[in-house]
């Protein structure tokens, strides 16, 4: 059996930045191996912080650039610790959030946070295409994917795969330091892998013979922030998002279906049981992987 993962203890007078970006009570502090780190509360009886180290494990799996996440521990209160990329090659580098970027782009793009009406499949491909982006410093990408769209792509894929319903225009950006403009790591995933529900909830889900109220059902209602782009008012599903990109980049969505299609339910189970057993539940785990089983299986399809 695989050793938990390691619990990081935030000092007591961890300097603090605080934060503004998001919803989460969280600081900026320094830590003495992993340098600049944002330490990111989880919400009591969330899961926001075993669904961000699961979902950073399975960025692993795939092969994508993503934020590191290591579990954590501050005045008693559980949460995550993530180092800031804005740190090594990346010294003295600004981020860009995607609102940032398509409010430049769109004279007519909402100026409030939380309007994502305009966030659509084509404003941000073309924002994305439009820039000469690198892709993330130090990561290796798979063979086949060579700009930021193809790696982009892959965190649709991604969000598909583990129902990340918070791609937000503020959950995805460009880096600029030394006059050169890189994609960033996919980062923010704590929305996702159904952790909000309650494992009262989760143990009906898994046991109903109701076909409307499933894991399945519940899988396939898990939505983007991604718009329509007819009427602007409707939110795509994570899956329509995916199959959109699809047909318009069949050989990217083939080279990270073929890596996703290598994940075994071993492997993920592996991941699951080595987080502690004060955070994750024997439920969750198995709500996770039902989750997780159901959407690599329905991308799958798409082969």
């Amino acid at each position: 059996m695989s050793d938990p993962f390691p619990i990081i203890e935030v000092p007591l007078d961890a300097s603090q930045d605080i934060e503004d970006l998001g919803t989460k009570e969280k600081f900026w502090f320094r830590h003495p191996s992993l340098g600049c780190c944002l330490f990111k509360k989880a919400r009591l009886n969330t899961g926001e912080d075993w669904a961000e180290k699961i979902a950073a494990q399975l960025c692993k799996l795939l092969g994508l650039p993503h934020a590191e996440q290591e579990l954590a521990i501050y005045k008693g209160e559980k949460g995550t610790v993530s180092p800031s990329f804005l740190q090594g090659q990346w010294k003295n580098g600004t981020l860009i959030t995607g609102r940032e970027i398509l409010t430049q782009r769109l004279p007519d793009y909402p100026q409030h946070p939380k309007d994502h009406s305009q966030h659509t499949i084509d404003n941000v491909f073309s924002a994305i295409e439009a820039t000469s982006l690198n892709l993330p410093i130090e990561w290796i990408p798979p063979e086949g994917i060579h700009t930021a769209i193809d790696t982009f792509i892959g965190y649709l894929l991604l969000d598909t795969w583990i129902g990340n319903s918070d791609r937000h225009h503020d959950n995805w950006a460009f880096i600029s330091v030394k006059h050169q403009i890189y994609l960033s790591p996919t980062y923010d995933h704590g929305s996702s892998l159904g952790r909000n529900e309650s494992d009262f909830k989760r143990k009906q889900r898994l046991t109903t013979k109701d076909q409307g109220f499933t894991v399945e059902a519940y899988a396939k209602k898990c939505y983007s922030v991604f718009y329509s782009p007819v009427d602007n008012t409707q939110r795509l599903r994570n899956f329509d998002v995916f199959c959109e990109v699809k047909s318009r980049y069949p050989n990217t969505t083939k080279i990270w279906l073929d890596r996703l299609a290598k994940i075994s339910s071993n492997d993920i189970l592996k991941i699951m049981m080595c987080i502690p057993d004060d955070r994750i539940s024997p439920t969750a785990i198995e709500f996770v992987q039902k989750i997780l089983e159901l959407n690599q299986n329905e991308l799958l399809n798409l082969q």
